[in-house]
């Protein structure tokens, strides 16, 4: 496993106001191609570094062109500055190309609150870190081998060729060097999961269209558990949901995400 932090593989350097750069790592992709929730997370510091809040509470994402590892060009968008929230448009481009097009809300998130109303959400299923699966980067899935992700071992009969058929993958994520979740790479957990398509049929690159995340709170420290699963596929299209939990059992991100996706035809 990597030693280099989440922070630094996400970093960006501002060369004038609004303006970044940044490099796409190459240990940081699925099939040489930088995760998703990996580029939203360097948009979303370029866009708390272009506001005057601190924290990603929204995103919503398209993704154009998939960039190569390498630089990456981005440039921010002031929308709206609020009292209590900000909105950014962020763009990553790479040789002119655009790559991926964000808008942010951004705010601030209190340390001491505590849900209101939470009945409409899913409970955090119990079961430990230890008594799931580790994830690895075989089959040119490198990214897999800079964090500790394991799946819950009923959920994971399509790393043996049997897909149990729910659509849902359970389990625990944690950062390189035991780094803290913070909002930024919140916005990285929430797509870190193989596709939940992978526990209904074995398919080919499932590559997200648009996604959507939500930050609900600012997380303890420790790894993260995440529920991911798929909820309707159609006319080569899913829709996924993914639920985050800290190690309080607090939900601290939710996303949901549209990807184009192949089934393999039945044999």
């Amino acid at each position: 496993m990597t030693t280099t932090t989440f922070a630094d593989v996400s970093r960006i350097d501002e060369i004038s106001p609004g303006v970044y750069t940044a490099d796409a790592d190459p240990e940081w992709t699925i099939g040489g191609k930088p995760n998703g929730g990996y580029l939203l997370a360097m948009l979303g510091r370029a866009a708390t570094q272009s506001a005057t809040h601190q924290h990603v509470l929204a995103a919503s994402a398209h993704y154009l062109s998939s960039p190569k590892p390498g630089p990456v060009h981005l440039a921010t968008e002031v929308l709206r500055t609020g009292r209590s929230a900000s909105q950014v448009r962020a763009r990553m481009t790479q040789d002119d190309t655009p790559c991926v097009e964000a808008t942010f809300t951004i705010g601030a998130l209190a340390s001491d609150a505590t849900p209101q109303w939470s009945d409409g959400m899913p409970e955090p299923a119990s079961f430990a870190q230890h008594d799931c699966e580790p994830v690895n980067g075989a089959r040119g899935v490198a990214i897999m081998d800079q964090v500790d992700l394991r799946i819950h071992p009923d959920d994971f009969g399509f790393s043996r060729g049997t897909p149990t058929g729910s659509g849902v993958l359970r389990g625990w994520l944690e950062l390189p060097e035991g780094e803290h979740f913070d909002p930024i790479s919140l916005l990285y957990a929430v797509d870190s999961f193989p596709p939940a398509t992978m526990n209904i049929a074995i398919t080919g690159w499932v590559p997200t269209l648009e996604l959507t995340a939500y930050v609900r709170a600012l997380p303890a420290p420790g790894p993260v558990r995440i529920l991911h699963k798929a909820q309707l596929i159609d006319d080569n299209r899913v829709d996924e949901s993914c639920f985050v939990w800290d190690s309080r059992d607090r939900l601290v991100a939710q996303a949901t995400q549209l990807a184009g996706i192949r089934l393999n035809p039945p044999e």
